[in-house]
């Protein structure tokens, strides 16, 4: 069990605070931060080394996205599925995949709507996914 950050990482926080906001406002997500600042900036565990965590540093800093990362992540392969289907018609097994992912997201969603994540007005739409997510 590792408690403390090694001495060859960066150990500098505001400095560290900084990339995590500046990358996020590049439209980076809080996995491709975390993957940047092991890889670029010799960080291996933000957590450790700030006390919290990447999206709980940009929600602390308003820079949070609207629809939040999970969410889109589902919305993405919804789309990629509809974009397979188009070409694909007879392809019953990923329809049937489509619709546990469309469950998935409406699921998530109630959740979000509850914790406060995500705008209480806010209705996952088939024909409106191609938007939300670009």
């Amino acid at each position: 069990f590792v408690s403390t950050t090694p001495d060859w990482s960066n150990n500098d926080k505001s400095a560290v605070e900084e990339i995590i906001l500046e990358l996020a406002r590049k439209g980076h997500t809080s996995a491709e931060i975390g993957l940047i600042l092991r890889d670029q900036h010799a960080v291996p565990n933000v957590r450790l080394l700030l006390g919290e965590r990447i999206g709980q540093v940009l929600v602390r800093n308003d820079v949070n996205p609207e629809i939040p990362e999970d969410l889109m992540n589902l919305m993405r392969k919804a789309l990629r599925m509809l974009d397979h289907l188009n070409g694909n018609r007879k392809d019953i097994h990923n329809r049937r995949q489509l619709e546990l992912v469309e469950s998935r997201i409406r699921r998530l969603s109630r959740y979000l709507k509850g914790t406060g994540a995500l705008d209480s007005e806010w209705v996952y739409k088939r024909d409106q996914l191609r938007l939300a997510v670009s």
